[in-house]
């Protein structure tokens, strides 16, 4: 698959738009468009790296659908790389406000953290009141 075709695939499959792959690839939404309509040719590893990061997946994906599968990967003796997050998952998260985001980051890190047995009785309220407060975000992206 072409590098273009396998970015507006994956932009698809997370739900942005180009304006927003572009803002998170720290590119202009002219040079995305130019990309994954295969208008350029050999984009620099720097460009691949950071849309990759926007996209949250291993930059090898797109180094190897740009046509550097060669030297990487599987091909050179490397770990194949899965997916382990639930796209719908990453596209709800995308959605979020950064401020939200990491809110409700460190709303999971208690949670784990009373989980596991090191919290006290007020672990279960906690939960509750966690799950609460995941409904109202999810309730304000509606």
């Amino acid at each position: 698959m072409a590098l273009g075709n396998k970015i507006r695939e994956l932009r698809d499959e997370m739900g942005m738009s180009q304006a927003q792959l572009a803002a998170e690839g720290g590119l202009s939404q002219g040079y995305l468009s130019q990309l994954e309509n295969d208008e350029v040719q050999n984009p620099s590893a720097s460009v691949i790296f950071r849309l990759a990061r926007a996209l949250h997946i291993d930059p090898r994906v797109l180094m190897q659908a740009a046509g550097y599968g060669d030297g990487v990967g599987e091909a050179n003796g490397g770990p194949e790389y899965e997916v382990t997050v639930d796209p719908d998952l990453l596209r709800f998260l995308a959605a979020l406000p950064r401020e939200q985001q990491t809110h409700l980051f460190e709303l999971l890190k208690g949670m784990e953290t009373k989980g596991n047995g090191h919290g006290s009785s007020h672990g279960r309220f906690q939960k509750s009141a966690g799950q609460a407060e995941l409904q109202e975000i999810s309730s304000r992206q509606r």
